[in-house]
């Protein structure tokens, strides 16, 4: 598939790379990487996507994940800054809204004036947004840029779509598979800091935990980090 947004996109052709990657983004080994393939894998399958990046919303503001480019980070940097713009509402679970396409920067967009217009400074031309979601949450916003006016059609939104739909359920899977990883990796890390106290300091179990519990809420501390602590040091302090 050519990647001048000049062609219609070969949907056989477009399904068969598809397939190639859903398989490729299970086989990734971290949420970091299952990323990277997400935002590789814009570039090299939608017809004129130059850059690509996620931007996730959080209570402490936004964060740029697996960008291609600087292009991206600077992008969402000025939406976080302006509190405007089309990935920051994409983003937002407030808006209802999951896709957006914007065809040409050099006209006026009277939703988004202010980014637009800097944007425009960066070389953006054209750009799409897609929500990444499941039925149980939204993920955040995967996002597509082009140094050339015009090339996101309706047939590129398609498979703009079509990419954030595998990768939503991918981007879920990897992170549900990292947070079951940790969670067993610190119940042990915690039965090891028990053991430890419990042999040093005569405790019983109940008592050990107690301890690393107490620690914990005392000292703003996660039960983790106390339990880390404890297998290096002997105590948590």
């Amino acid at each position: 598939m050519r990647n001048d947004g000049t062609d219609q996109v070969d949907w056989r052709g477009f399904a068969e790379q598809m397939a190639t990657m859903a398989r490729d983004l299970l086989a990734q080994d971290s949420v970091t990487r299952t990323l990277d393939r997400i935002t590789a894998s814009a570039v090299e399958l939608v017809p004129g996507c130059d850059a690509s990046g996620i931007l996730i919303l959080h209570s402490k503001g936004a964060k740029t994940l697996a960008p291609t480019e600087q292009l991206v980070v600077d992008s969402d940097r000025i939406q976080t800054d302006l509190r405007e713009g089309p990935c920051y509402d994409v983003a937002s679970r407030e808006n209802p809204e999951r896709v957006f396409r914007i065809e040409d920067f050099r006209e006026e967009h009277p939703r988004w004036p202010a980014y637009v217009s800097q944007a425009r400074e960066l070389g953006v031309r054209s750009m799409m947004g897609f929500l990444l979601f499941t039925e149980d949450e939204d993920l955040g916003a995967l996002n597509l840029y082009s140094r050339s006016p015009g090339v996101f059609d309706e047939a590129g939104e398609t498979a703009g779509w079509l990419l954030a739909s595998h990768a939503a359920v991918a981007f879920s899977s990897a992170r549900t598979h990292a947070q079951l990883e940790q969670a067993v990796e610190t119940r042990h890390l915690i039965g090891e800091a028990m053991g430890i106290l419990m042999g040093s300091h005569d405790l019983t179990e109940d008592q050990a935990f107690d301890v690393l519990r107490r620690y914990s809420q005392e000292n703003n501390v996660k039960l983790r980090e106390v339990a880390r602590r404890v297998c290096e040091h002997g105590a948590p302090g």
